[in-house]
């Protein structure tokens, strides 16, 4: 593979400030960005009386714990407008993720949230390793999705030119690769595969490609998955991170000389590790659940997110600010396959919706080969035991799931009371993936 290391000089200058540096501004940007939640979104300027806290409460980083925690049901609560800090004439963007009721989170950006985004996407782009010029194969969805328009903006503002293809339509993926020769390509990691597959059943040698980088995000993915496609393609492949709440693709970024984590760009938001329990925050090198709250967003600063994500935070290497460990797991009940949010409520909701079916399901998640699959094993009720009634029920069941839900799942119809059942709150989710 390529030597791809970026040129020191071609870096934002606080890419390697001083941890003082860093922090020193990270200081400033908090204080500010903590009085502009106070003074211009009710949601936190009445989360802060509550919790009996001001910013000007705020006298070193560490005063942040003393702030009250958001989380994503905070963004359903107020659907859809309201948390933002500034009146709705002043977006220009709108995005969304989807949620356990069908209905999104919203998120808003103004023109200056835009134009960091644009920034921080072009920084993670250069630190994967790409070049103004380079061609980017944007594989990422468009649309509510943050992935497609916040990377395409992203590497418009590097000076590489954009092949906004978003996802699916794989053997067409192939043949524009094939045929534009892109250096960069930007997907999620379990359809890269399906790329991968696409190209040997054209008969095509990937490592023939005219690819150098994939920078892929959206989910999690393994050290091992980063060898099998690098060995494919001969290419390199770095970890990108980041969620619509706190901006979108960007938040951080591996970078293409280490692979060894991803940096946060600390210069725009400021993590902390928690115990997800207690909520304690921890040191920098333990276990927890990652916690952001942003510096320099307008339209929706968040104070203290609570991403769910379990990670460590790690000290700086190829860049002086921050690391973050490959994301192991969730610290609720969310599954991320092949990229989609899944929750077991959203399963629930469309078991309902079939007759036949009872109101008793298990998620089963297994992986066969490289790719995550997951079965819904679910009741039958005793009036539709018949083989047919099943097969029909079945059907109609990963047919709601694929349509709103938007993935493909093996449904299993069983027998009247054959689901195990819990006291309390119900093992919705089973996971049988092999552990790295």
């Amino acid at each position: 593979m390529e030597d791809l290391t970026p040129n020191r000089k071609d870096l934002d200058p606080i890419e390697i400030a001083s941890r003082d540096e860093i922090e020193a501004l990270q200081f400033h940007r908090m204080k500010r960005s903590l009085k502009h939640a106070y003074e211009n979104s009710p949601f936190y300027r009445n989360r802060f009386i509550e919790h009996d806290v001001h910013p000007e409460d705020l006298k070193s980083l560490k005063d942040i714990a003393r702030f009250p925690f958001t989380v994503k049901q905070d963004l359903r609560d107020t659907y859809p407008f309201g948390m933002f800090a500034v009146p709705q004439s002043k977006l220009v963007r709108i995005h969304g993720s989807s949620g356990t009721t069908g209905k999104p989170t919203v998120v808003g950006y103004t023109a200056s949230d835009i134009d960091h985004w644009a920034n921080l996407i072009a920084r993670s782009i250069r630190a994967a390793g790409g070049r103004p010029g380079d061609i980017l194969h944007n594989a990422y969805g468009y649309g509510l999705f943050t992935g497609g328009l916040g990377a395409h903006y992203g590497a418009e503002r590097l000076g590489c030119t954009v092949v906004p293809i978003s996802g699916g339509m794989t053997e067409r993926q192939v043949t524009l690769i094939t045929d534009f020769k892109p250096s960069i390509i930007m997907v999620t990691p379990s359809y890269m595969l399906s790329i991968l597959d696409e190209f040997r059943r054209q008969g095509l040698d990937p490592r023939q490609s005219s690819l150098k980088v994939g920078i892929f995000g959206a989910e999690p993915w393994t050290n091992a998955m980063r060898e099998e496609i690098e060995e494919a393609f001969d290419m390199h492949a770095v970890d990108i991170y980041g969620l619509s709440e706190v901006m979108g693709p960007g938040v951080a970024q591996e970078c293409v000389e280490t692979k060894d984590g991803l940096h946060i760009w600390e210069d725009h938001f400021y993590p902390e590790i928690i115990d997800p329990v207690t909520g304690e925050v921890l040191p920098d090198g333990q276990m927890g659940e990652l916690v952001f709250t942003t510096l320099t967003k307008e339209g929706l600063p968040m104070v203290r997110y609570r991403t769910r994500d379990l990670t460590r935070l790690l000290p700086g290497t190829a860049r002086s600010m921050r690391r973050i460990e490959k994301i192991t797991g969730r610290s609720d009940d969310m599954i991320i396959l092949r990229g989609v949010n899944v929750f077991p409520t959203q399963i629930e909701e469309q078991i309902l919706k079939c007759a036949g079916l009872a109101p008793h399901f298990q998620i089963e998640l297994t992986r066969a080969g490289r790719m995550d699959t997951m079965t819904v094993h679910v009741e039958c009720t005793p009036d539709r035991v018949d083989e047919g009634a099943r097969a029909q029920s079945a059907k109609e069941l990963a047919h709601h799931i694929k349509s709103v839900v938007g993935v493909s799942t093996r449904i299993e119809v069983r027998d009247p009371g054959s689901v195990a059942r819990s006291e309390g709150k119900a093992k919705r989710v089973v996971d049988n993936r092999p552990k790295e």
